[in-house]
């Protein structure tokens, strides 16, 4: 399956008998692995997209009518409220904020941080408190972690941007920055690729506001897509169920306890932190 360009459908449809009418559903990605991504091939994979490909299966889009729209994380809310697609399978965390401008599913996803640095580890950074006080990190744009090292302290000119995940290794290897903030699998996938970077051992999760950092990530759609938010939801929610989503995180690199985790927060606990 060929993966579109931004630019290249606009999505107009609110409810799920409109999507099925017009024969295909555009769902929007942010090249993130393990959630969703493109491979060598064109192929879009990721425990998001396979997913995405069931709970649509189980609503009467097969797989073959999705359209899938490759895009930057910071796009995705911005292309949903402009209707340039119909949903995002990019795991987003589930944020009050977010929730004034997006409707989410259900979780999908439970995750903790991680942080990748250079082979080595030679300034020790082990949190991202020790990173706040010692060096320059990078983050993709649009991502929870501004929010995290805003909250730390860091100061403007040591936050570096970077627009997609794979950018993260030569940032790090090049010297731009000293390490990389994102999802503890996200991080752990990127450290098997490059023998210059490696991910922080010993990392202990960021605390801000006294609350430890973990997130529950979900599907988004535009605020006046509530059919199909509310008919995807009802096919997520018992396939969550199953042994087969399980399988499927767990295949992309979740944790049993991750996966286990998923349950213990709704998406209106979420909105309302």
């Amino acid at each position: 399956m060929v993966a579109l360009t931004l630019s290249a459908t606009t999505a107009n449809a609110v409810t799920l008998d409109e999507v099925k009418a017009r024969g295909f559903i555009t769902v929007a990605i942010a090249n993130e692995i393990p959630g969703s991504y493109t491979d060598a091939n064109g192929e879009v994979k990721g425990s998001e997209a396979e997913v995405a490909r069931r709970v649509l299966q189980k609503v009467g889009i097969k797989p073959e009518n999705i359209q899938w729209v490759v895009t930057t994380f910071s796009s995705l809310i911005p292309g949903l409220q402009a209707n340039r697609f119909d949903m995002t399978a990019a795991g987003m965390a589930i944020r009050p904020e977010r929730c004034k401008k997006v409707i989410y599913s259900e979780p999908d996803s439970s995750y903790g941080e991680g942080m990748l640095v250079l082979k080595g580890n030679p300034k020790e950074l082990h949190s991202y408190e020790d990173v706040a006080k010692h060096g320059k990190v990078a983050i993709m744009a649009g991502a929870d972690q501004l929010r995290m090292m805003q909250s730390l302290g860091v100061p403007d000119e040591n936050i570096v941007t970077i627009s997609a995940n794979a950018d993260a290794i030569s940032a790090i290897a090049s010297g731009r920055a000293d390490a990389y903030a994102a999802a503890a699998s996200t991080a752990a996938d990127l450290a098997k690729k490059s023998d210059k970077v490696e991910l922080a051992s010993s990392f202990k999760d960021p605390i801000i506001d006294g609350k430890v950092q973990r997130s529950w990530g979900a599907f988004t759609f535009n605020r006046d897509s509530t059919d199909l938010r509310d008919k995807f939801n009802e096919a997520l929610l018992e396939f969550r169920k199953t042994d087969e989503f399980k399988q499927i995180l767990l295949e992309y690199g979740s944790t049993p306890d991750a996966v286990a985790a998923i349950p213990d927060k709704t998406t209106s606990e979420l909105c309302s932190e």
